[in-house]
């Protein structure tokens, strides 16, 4: 039609390439616009910038980055942190670190998002040192930290069991001039119930509602969680109860929780008519939801039920993990049904399946439980064969069992063998 794109059109068809996961098309599209002649802005680039960071194409970003500075362009401080949130998601915090370095050698200082990034990055990876030193290079370039620094600190802390750390953290909030958020109580009462302080989590709900914050699904099913491993049942089904009538729908983390909970107390009649309920609110059971009731009729004896339910999943679209196998084949040693437990072990490992040593330890054990030590030591040659390293619990089990037969020259062997792989030392 004889008219010219401006640099507003162009970005917003950056933007849906991006958004519609063509980020490829949008690194050629731009290439294209360039050749033509077309000159782009921060804008245009940080979108581009953006889709290659969700794609997980972080180096093509970085590529991106010193292009604008070849074409004048000079990347801004959003740019980096883009890049730099990227990094810490996949666990590549030195990489974050040294882009932070350069980004501060370009003249361009780091805010609090940045330092919130990489923050989270480290105690992710439980460099508890250098994260504790980027909190004080805050301090020292005078960057105040916001609710969410403190809401990481707070999970870090809680996470790690050092609740006295976190709630110090929590008070510090106020002294801030900061208002903590529903995340920051969540991370508090999270710490509190991984301490088996549940009284303690309740307090901290209580007073979350009373500081005129609303309790989302995440805060109930933290405190839903906290109660079940107290074997407060009951206390979780009238918080339960609670949330439908604040009109929160529970989502598949609150319905496992209290899956499991009901299953370690034996009340099976409500477990199944929470999972009917499960269905009827929307909400699909995953593969935590069926290793929940498998271990639930492995550990009553239900085995046949176990073993419907697996057929179950897989019908479902849900393929087993290998602790679904593991949760299986074990309940099927201890229920006296080693022959089923030993056919669907042959089988995964015929079909290829990468086994863990726990599952590998499991068949060991069946086996030496009924006196069948030359496949157990079969089985003990196959788990190196397929890369899975022996530990102490494969060797305790099979050293156990050749001592109650007397079988002293096989003791000697297995010993020599932990001696060998550094399991036990001379």
């Amino acid at each position: 039609m004889g008219f010219q794109p401006n640099i507003i059109n162009l970005t917003t068809l950056i933007k849906g390439l991006c958004i519609g996961k063509k980020v490829g098309e949008a690194v050629d599209f731009q290439e294209e616009l360039l050749a033509k002649g077309f000159q782009l802005n921060e804008v245009s680039y940080g979108t581009l910038i953006h889709g290659l960071c969700k794609a997980k194409r972080l180096r093509s970003a970085i590529e991106l980055l010193e292009k604008m500075k070849g074409l004048g362009i000079k990347p801004n401080v959003v740019m980096y942190n883009t890049i730099i949130d990227g990094f810490c998601k996949e666990g590549q915090t030195c990489e974050a670190r040294d882009l932070c370095s350069k980004m501060t050698g370009c003249g361009i200082l780091p805010n609090n998002i940045t330092y919130n990034s990489l923050a989270h990055g480290f105690y992710s990876m439980g460099q508890w040192r250098e994260a504790t030193q980027l909190l004080l290079e805050m301090v020292l370039k005078d960057i105040k930290p916001d609710v969410y620094t403190f809401s990481i600190l707070v999970d870090a802390f809680g996470k790690e069991r050092r609740i006295t750390e976190a709630q110090a953290l929590f008070a510090r909030v106020m002294k801030c001039g900061e208002r903590p958020n529903v995340v920051t109580y969540g991370a508090l009462m999270e710490g509190y119930c991984l301490m088996n302080n549940v009284n303690e989590s309740k307090k901290v709900f209580n007073k979350m509602i009373q500081s005129g914050l609303t309790p989302t699904v995440v805060s109930y099913s933290i405190l839903i969680n906290g109660l079940c491993k107290a074997s407060m049942v009951d206390e979780a089904l009238d918080l339960f109860k609670e949330m439908h009538q604040k009109n929160l729908v529970p989502n598949v983390v609150t319905y496992n929780t209290l899956i499991d909970g009901l299953c370690k107390s034996g009340r099976m009649s409500c477990v199944q008519d929470l999972v009917h309920e499960m269905y009827a609110s929307g909400q699909t059971p995953n593969i935590i939801t069926y290793n929940t009731l498998l271990d639930a009729f492995c550990k009553s004896q239900n085995l046949d039920m176990g073993i419907l339910l697996i057929k179950q999943t897989i019908d479902q679209g849900i393929w087993p993990c290998k602790y679904t196998y593991s949760i299986l084949v074990d309940g099927l040693c201890k229920g006296g049904r080693l022959d089923t437990a030993r056919e669907i072990f042959q089988c995964l490992l015929i079909k290829g399946h990468h086994l863990d040593v726990c599952a590998f330890n499991i068949m060991i054990n069946g086996l030496c439980r009924e006196g069948l030590l030359d496949e157990g030591m079969t089985l003990l040659q196959k788990m190196k064969e397929n890369g899975c390293l022996p530990d102490l619990i494969t060797y305790r089990t099979l050293v156990r069992a050749f001592l109650e037969k007397s079988e002293n020259d096989m003791v000697e062997k297995l010993l020599l063998e932990m001696i060998d792989s550094g399991l036990l030392k001379q």
